[in-house]
């Protein structure tokens, strides 16, 4: 038989109404009263109606998260924050990877709406403004680095100065050629990184050569080997290197392994992401370690208040802390 609140309100001796505060998580009851409720709750083995309820609330229950690609460690392991962080306020996650094709961008944004989702986490790599939809439409927070002059909540890290962060310290370590790995003009988070990268170099007093970068379409392991291979056959190859992402790095350290040379003592390498992977590479990589579940929090938070009926605020940029992980690639 389907328990129901009144069931638990008569057990707990209490209203229904208490009952409902404590399964919504209302924080104003009686301690005594709240405990009689949950020792019933757990009693009658309750469970909340969630679809009954998010239909009287006129809402689906669900959120969408639109990423690029799911087998970027990065990305998998934000989903899994972010779905983390919906929990707690009670939605679930429908998830879209997109391929950071501006067409399938827009193609999936504007599959959205609330008919199906309540709102809506974008991680772009090409969306232009004009491709949003107007605001008001849906709840929206856009994530990550790709800059878009629109007029709806935004969460990311400082890319521009986490990168020059990462190319300050392969210059305190005394490395004169510092190269980087992952410039793609089709992405903005690559020309945030490679800003960031130019600005370590001349803060550093270094300068900027053109044939120090090397491209990259996808920034997968093996570009980045392959990259790194480019860079060490040129008539004076590097001697540290910024990858974009932890992939790219963790393919220049197997290309420096197969040509017999050694990191750091040879080439000192620095990766973005702080994916676990790059914890257990050999050597162990150092990189720019994002605050991922600040990031997802804080996004969770933002759509959930505009959702809640904070539609009418202005858009809010929020900045997430970063820190550099110092590890053996860099340190030895």
């Amino acid at each position: 038989m389907t328990v129901t609140l009144k069931d638990v309100a008569t057990l707990a001796g209490v209203s229904v109404k208490t009952v409902s505060n404590v399964v919504n998580g209302y924080a104003f009851v009686k301690p005594e009263n709240r405990r009689r409720v949950e020792e019933a709750l757990a009693a009658t083995g309750y469970r909340p109606n969630v679809g009954a309820r998010n239909l009287r609330r006129g809402r689906t229950g669900f959120l969408a998260l639109m990423v690029p690609e799911l087998s970027i460690p990065y990305f998998g392991e934000l989903a899994g924050l972010v779905i983390t962080a919906a929990q707690k306020r009670g939605w679930s996650v429908l998830i879209e990877q997109t391929q950071g094709t501006r067409s399938r961008e827009r193609e999936t944004l504007f599959s959205l709406g609330p008919h199906l989702v309540d709102g809506a986490l974008v991680h772009p790599e090409a969306l232009e403004a004009a491709d949003f939809p107007s605001p008001g439409e849906i709840p929206l927070v856009m994530l990550g680095e790709h800059a878009v002059d629109v007029p709806i909540d935004h969460v990311a890290i400082d890319n521009v100065l986490a990168a020059q962060t990462a190319v300050s310290h392969l210059a305190s370590l005394g490395r004169t050629r510092i190269a980087a790995i992952g410039r793609n003009p089709a992405r903005g988070t690559s020309s945030q990184r490679l800003a960031g990268y130019r600005s370590g170099l001349s803060a550093a007093g270094l300068s900027y050569s053109d044939e120090l970068v090397a491209p990259a379409e996808k920034w997968h392991r093996s570009v980045g080997a392959a990259a790194m291979r480019s860079l060490l056959a040129l008539p004076s190859p590097p001697d540290a290197v910024f990858c974009f992402n932890d992939l790219l790095a963790i393919g220049a350290l197997r290309a420096v392994a197969e040509l017999g040379l050694r990191v750091p003592e040879d080439v000192a390498i620095v990766g973005f992401d702080n994916n676990e992977e790059s914890a257990f590479s050999l050597p162990s990589l150092t990189t720019i370690a994002p605050d991922k579940m600040a990031l997802a929090e804080a996004a969770i938070d933002l759509v959930h208040r505009r959702i809640t009926g904070e539609k009418t605020l202005p858009a809010q940029d929020i900045q997430t802390p970063f820190a550099l992980e110092i590890r053996e690639s860099t340190r030895g």
